[in-house]
């Protein structure tokens, strides 16, 4: 293409490979970079905080459901400051640069001080980039270009690529050469994610730049505000580094703020809004509830599941013990493998006018979670209270489990977006992720409570007594989000909605997000 945008003076040339804008490839690359990351330090995080700080399985959980908190809640802030002031590409670099800092710090192990530091800088250089990166994948595309779809659909491979490869590479060198190889695996890894940032930045053409350029380069005492608003990240890495340690009070706040987030919307919704959009929001409402349970049960997986699959489960492989934190790649490969033909069924019940509400998907995804717990529960009683539980088990309660979070995840994305007034849109989404960041503390919180104590018996014992209460919720809120589908369905007016609104269907059941066409912040995963 011989086109080109100027911005600032600078002609970025408009090209494409595959039939997209080159920019989606560089935005594919760093995304997955970072994602390879993230999954990786998450797949030992829990086994460092056990055998290197020698932390107590209960203190682990809580501080692994402290720190996804945080992470999924920065987002809200960084997006508000790259929607504001910054403009997504510069936030994403600016994130890119603390998480590459955080994950490199995590491989020294020198003081508990500075891995309470490590985590910081990642938790904050998340809220940067993660609120912001996908933002400017749609920003490549006009509202009506019929490529947005498979746009996302191709970042949001990359999403995974990063999360499968860095739980088998990261994990892989952690527990067979050493904690520093695995955490610097990951710190690599989000290095070169930046490399590829700023080495594709003509690719971008001059999208997710600050909307008023001026401002940043205004000064106050001397200083950019540009360079205020970093100093500002710089200076929450400290409230964060404090705030982690204290892992009670991120509890509390989290409590306090989403009882006056609820309470701020709900006044709004019954004082200024028509009673149809009231209504939507109501239905909304409904669906963050669901969802708090659901990621609060599903996000053992890092934290009290990863411990089980170490200590409890037979994972000889043809001849290899697999390390546990392998297994948490597992996710995304269900997600690579079930993930499109998913899709395709939500698509061919749609068209014969027979797919299930977003509220049914709801209890169909809880139904399932609950289900994945039975199933480890019963092939961990097959094999025997103090025998190894068969590995085939582990498998089946990640299949169960994904093949959920794809009834969920992408479904309420899409309810947000459709059942916002416009005047609410951004609020709504940060509840959603609000909601994300409960769900996960809460899900620390459920972990502490096995209080496994490794292959001995009373420990396995407590696990699974858990695990099938775990299991009774799941079942226990699926039927409830079942039988009240309906209300929900009529709450949403959806009859009334246009045309040009965004479907619930499954066009969007892949997982990402955008992948049903819209400009969301995030991710569906964490």
């Amino acid at each position: 293409m011989a086109s080109g945008i100027e911005v600032g003076g600078y002609t970025f040339p408009e090209k494409t490979f595959l039939g997209h804008p080159r920019g989606l490839f560089v935005l594919f690359f760093a995304e997955m970079w970072e994602r390879f990351s993230y999954y990786g330090m998450r797949a030992l995080l829990v086994f460092y905080l056990t055998q290197h700080w020698l932390f107590s399985d209960e203190k682990s959980s809580v501080i692994y459901g402290a720190y996804t908190a945080l992470f999924f809640i920065t987002p809200v802030v960084g997006g508000y400051l790259a929607d504001r002031w910054l403009g997504q590409r510069k936030a994403v670099q600016f994130g890119a640069v603390l998480l590459t800092f955080g994950h490199l710090l995590m491989a020294v192990e020198s003081s508990l001080a500075l891995f309470w530091l490590a985590l910081a800088f990642i938790i904050v250089g998340g809220g940067f980039l993660k609120a912001n990166i996908s933002v400017i994948v749609g920003q490549l595309y006009e509202r009506t270009d019929p490529r947005r779809d498979s746009a996302y659909t191709v970042f949001y491979v990359g999403i995974n690529m990063g999360a499968f490869l860095g739980a088998i590479v990261a994990g892989w060198l952690g527990q067979s050469w050493g904690w520093s190889w695995g955490f610097g695996a990951a710190g690599v890894g989000m290095l070169l994610g930046l490399l590829v940032f700023v080495w594709g930045r003509p690719s971008l053409v001059g999208k997710g730049e600050a909307p008023d350029p001026a401002r940043l380069d205004r000064r106050t005492a001397g200083i950019r505000f540009e360079t205020l608003l970093y100093a500002t990240g710089i200076v929450s890495v400290g409230l964060i580094w404090w705030l982690i340690q204290r892992q009670a009070l991120v509890g509390s706040l989290l409590a306090i703020a989403g009882a006056a987030l609820v309470g701020y919307v709900v006044l709004t919704a019954v004082v200024k809004l028509p009673a149809e959009d009231r209504d939507r929001i109501f239905a909304a409402l409904f669906l963050i509830f669901a969802s708090i349970i659901f990621w609060a049960l599903y996000e053992q997986a890092g934290s009290s599941l990863n411990l089980y699959t170490d200590r409890n489960v037979d994972r000889l492989i043809l001849g290899y013990e697999v390390p546990a934190a392998i297994f948490q790649s597992v996710n995304s490969f269900y997600i690579f493998v079930f993930g499109p033909p998913l899709a395709l069924l939500w698509t061919w019940l749609g068209r014969r006018g027979v797919e299930p509400s977003a509220g049914a998907k709801f209890g169909i995804a809880l139904l399932q979670l609950g289900f994945s717990f039975f199933v480890l529960v019963w092939g961990a009683r097959m094999a025997g209270i103090g025998h190894l539980t068969p590995v085939l088990f582990i498998f089946l309660i990640y299949l169960f489990q994904t093949t959920g979070e794809l009834c969920l995840s992408p479904v309420g994305l899409s309810a947000m977006n459709r059942l916002s007034p416009a005047n609410m849109a951004s609020l709504m989404m940060g509840m959603w992720f609000f909601a994300n960041s409960a769900g996960n503390f809460a899900a620390g919180l459920i972990a502490a409570a096995t209080g496994a104590k490794g292959v001995e018996t009373a420990g396995q014992e407590r696990v699974l007594e858990v695990y099938s209460t775990v299991g009774w919720v799941g079942i226990a809120v699926g039927v409830v989000m079942l039988l009240i589908a309906p209300l929900i369905g009529r709450l949403m007016h959806l009859s009334t909605l246009g045309d040009a609104d965004h479907s619930l269907s499954g066009q969007g059941a892949i997982g990402e997000p955008a992948a049903a066409g819209m400009d969301l912040r995030g991710e569906v995963r964490g």
